[in-house]
């Protein structure tokens, strides 16, 4: 038994029972902490949907905009609010959500590489914030462009369903689309790929990155292709500089 532990300690490797019960373990975790989290979205359901129509709103005083919403079906604000909820739930479950998918790879990795927990943890969730904030201030300018291609003679009003959907896809896109570096440097991490090899496929993964930025934005303006894009380069390259310092730390601990 007491070898066992030792090997689970260095790395070793789970039996495919292990890895089926762990991983039923860690959803059921998963499960419940969303479950929480949807509880109190559904009582924050009114002020979250206030905050959320803010850029709509500030772009009223454009006389062809409407700041009030129309409703085409008797379920749709049921309905919503129970989309919402859960989308709130995931985003106030993410900690533990990260936190049960570090634990299920875990026995995967070296003791020494199990020590990034809090770190991958805690740079996950704000970098999700971030890329949900972004998503969030930009979406006036990216309204006002997408208005703008329908011309003058369009009066607009939204469905609650059609706004709130766009806003909540365009913060989930962005927020997964900052996790980009965490990625990279988790790759770098357990050896897969060398800061060498990101730094000659540079060109590539810049096109890349635009490309995959233009495919998972919901609106498919520029503005926001933009808004996710560079970003998204910036951390491609903090991520080539966060794998040499960790290949050299590595390097200087083996000397």
């Amino acid at each position: 038994m007491a070898g066992a532990v030792t090997e689970r300690e260095l790395g070793g490797h789970m039996s495919l029972m292990e890895h089926l019960i762990e991983l039923r373990s860690r959803l059921i975790k998963c499960f419940i902490a969303v479950a929480v989290g949807a509880v109190a979205g559904w009582l924050l359901y009114k002020p979250v949907l206030s905050l959320l129509t803010d850029p709509l709103r500030q772009l009223a005083d454009d006389p062809d905009i409407s700041k009030t919403f129309i409703s085409l079906d008797p379920l749709e604000q049921f309905m919503l609010r129970i989309k919402m909820s859960t989308y709130l739930g995931i985003a106030l479950a993410m900690p533990v959500l990260l936190w049960q998918l570090w634990a299920f790879i875990a026995p995967g990795l070296y003791q020494n590489e199990r020590r990034y927990a809090g770190l991958f943890v805690g740079s996950a969730s704000v970098l999700f914030v971030m890329g949900a904030s972004i998503a969030y201030f930009t979406l006036p300018q990216a309204l006002g462009f997408l208005q703008s291609v329908g011309g003058d003679d369009v009066q607009y009003q939204y469905t609650t369903e059609s706004y709130i959907t766009l806003i909540l896809y365009m913060m989930l896109a962005f927020g997964v689309g900052f996790q980009f570096p965490i990625v990279v440097v988790f790759l770098q991490i357990i050896g897969l790929v060398e800061p060498a090899q990101l730094a000659r496929f540079r060109r590539f993964a810049v096109v890349i990155i635009f490309i995959v930025a233009a495919v998972i934005t919901p609106s498919a303006d520029p503005i926001s292709l933009v808004a996710l894009a560079i970003p998204m380069v910036v951390f491609y390259e903090i991520s080539i500089l966060i794998g040499r310092l960790v290949l050299r730390r590595r390097r200087r601990s083996a000397a």
